[in-house]
């Protein structure tokens, strides 16, 4: 039986072949009746979440993480990315605060909370989880990177995938977890 692994508000994006790629009327964090649609308790290997819990309140993404914690199988993992408060651009700031503006594709009017590596490993840890920061600034402003596996989730807005960030300077960071459910 092969894993089951699930991207959460996949969009139009195809980024993780194999993940069943799924959007908020089909699997909504917060509506457990979605859940209980699709799946058994603890029969998740993977979530993976791009830029998905900004537009959640931070007791919203709490309940989400918890939700997520029942669902997945002891070991398993959520990959999280969210825009990260840290990173010192201006611009980048304007564009992800809460009812910002957003990049012209992805607008963030509906952003709801600006995390920063304290603040989103604090809400997974309150779930249950134990945290792996993979990729996040600091309160300085000092980015860092621990080298993960694609295969593991893809991240596209992350310093290894994304165009903008190759380079001597980082443009579009996120910040990148791997939230994993050690009981």
């Amino acid at each position: 039986m092969s894993e089951v692994k699930v991207v959460i508000g996949a969009g139009d994006y195809i980024n993780n072949p194999g993940w069943l790629h799924t959007n908020e009327k089909e699997l909504d964090l917060l509506n457990e009746v979605t859940w209980k649609s699709k799946f058994a308790k603890a029969t998740i290997q993977a979530i993976l979440a791009e830029h998905v819990w900004e537009h959640l309140t931070y007791e919203e993404g709490l309940a989400a993480a918890k939700r997520c914690f029942i669902y997945l199988k002891p070991s398993g993992y959520i990959r999280c990315a969210v825009p990260d408060g840290f990173f010192p651009d201006e611009q980048y700031q304007h564009i992800i605060q809460i009812g910002g503006p957003g990049p012209a594709d992805h607008p963030a009017a509906d952003h709801k909370m600006v995390y920063n590596y304290r603040t989103l490993s604090a809400m997974f840890e309150m779930a249950g989880f134990e945290v792996k920061l993979l990729e996040y600034c600091d309160e300085n402003g000092h980015f860092h990177h621990k080298h993960w596996k694609k295969e593991d989730g893809v991240i596209f807005r992350s310093k290894q995938c994304d165009p903008r960030n190759q380079g001597d300077r980082l443009k579009f960071p996120s910040l990148i977890i791997d939230a994993v459910k050690s009981k």
